[in-house]
């Protein structure tokens, strides 16, 4: 009977160590599919706080907790499942799914960059200064802006969650349909709260400094006005690095995308969608190998820059034709995105 008891125990402690590398799998892979889709997270982390403009400051925590409540039902409820389905029966749909998510995220950066050359961003500015000073976020403005955040949030969302699929396929490409489910739900998890914790942390910030130069401390008083002049400056930072964020990631999307595309097709349309890949792939391994012990660092900024001209281009020629169409050019001025 003993001899029976250590063999189930012996039998216990093999499941729970299979069990414990499933979950070890499950994270890494959770992680490589989350360093993916860093790009999106950059540019959701740099659109949410315009999102407060013009709300107390005691509602702002509030605001962004509803907010992040939606994206996880976002990912959770609609995207995921959808995602999962598509993996499972029609994964040859995933990269005609990234190229337009790609376009939209160049479309998205090449659209920032043309309100900052046009001067359309600093009138954005200047009414969201506006709307502030008045603290004019009423309970009903509130809901239409908290609804509006989650509606942008799942393009978003959608774009990570797709990302990360994909990186899942590719990477574990033996993975059942409940260990692909359980990555997402972690890749999910994790960037909800990584993103809107770090919103918060961000809006909080200046409270945080207003606190401290209150203070009778002269060390607490000078951090607390640096944090509270340094705040403008980093979410100037964000929205920058979100823009470059969205180019570079869009472009890159792209690339691969078409060049996966091209696998399944033949003849010169293949030949055609490969070539951009093509191009910049070598150019990127004859930079490599050219520079010895830097060539990596160099051949990624060179894949990097490379990514980031196709984002502008093909985010360029995508606004133009939205500002050729007749809906396009009202509806392009009003985008307060």
């Amino acid at each position: 009977m003993a001899a029976g008891l250590f063999a189930l125990l012996d039998d216990v402690a093999a499941m729970a160590k299979l069990a414990a590398a499933s979950v070890d799998d499950i994270g890494a892979a959770a992680g490589r599919a989350s360093a993916k889709a860093a790009g999106v997270v950059v540019d959701d982390t740099a659109v949410t706080p315009q999102f407060l403009a013009g709300s107390a400051a005691e509602r702002e925590l509030p605001i962004i907790k509803q907010i992040a409540i939606g994206s996880l039902r976002n990912k959770l409820l609609f995207i995921l499942p959808a995602a999962l389905v598509l993996s499972q029966f029609a994964p040859w749909l995933l990269p005609i799914l990234l190229i337009f998510g790609g376009t939209f995220l160049a479309y998205e950066g090449a659209h920032k960059v043309w309100e900052k050359i046009s001067g359309h961003e600093e009138h954005l500015e200047e009414a969201v200064e506006e709307l502030a000073t008045q603290g004019v976020m009423t309970p009903e403005h509130e809901k239409v802006t908290v609804a509006g955040a989650i509606r942008t949030d799942f393009i978003l969302s959608a774009e990570i969650m797709v990302i990360a699929l994909k990186e899942v396929v590719d990477s574990s490409p033996d993975a059942g349909f409940i260990t692909r489910a359980a990555i997402l739900v972690v890749v999910a998890v994790f960037i909800t709260v990584a993103v809107y914790g770090f919103v918060a942390l961000l809006v909080k910030m200046d409270d945080v400094g207003v606190h401290l130069a209150t203070k009778r401390s002269s060390v607490a008083q000078k951090v607390g006005h640096a944090l509270v002049e340094a705040m403008p400056k980093v979410l100037a930072v964000i929205s920058v690095i979100g823009t470059a964020a969205m180019l570079w990631v869009g472009g890159h999307i792209l690339l691969i995308s078409l060049d996966e595309l091209s696998g399944s097709l033949s003849g010169t349309v293949a030949d055609v969608l490969h070539a951009p890949y093509g191009w910049v792939h070598h150019l990127e391994e004859e930079v490599h190998h050219a520079l010895g012990s830097a060539g990596a660092v160099a051949g990624w900024l060179v894949n990097t820059l490379l990514s980031a001209v196709v984002g502008v281009v093909v985010g360029a020629l995508v606004l133009a034709v939205k500002h050729v169409l007749p809906f396009g050019h009202d509806k392009g001025e009003q985008t307060a995105h």
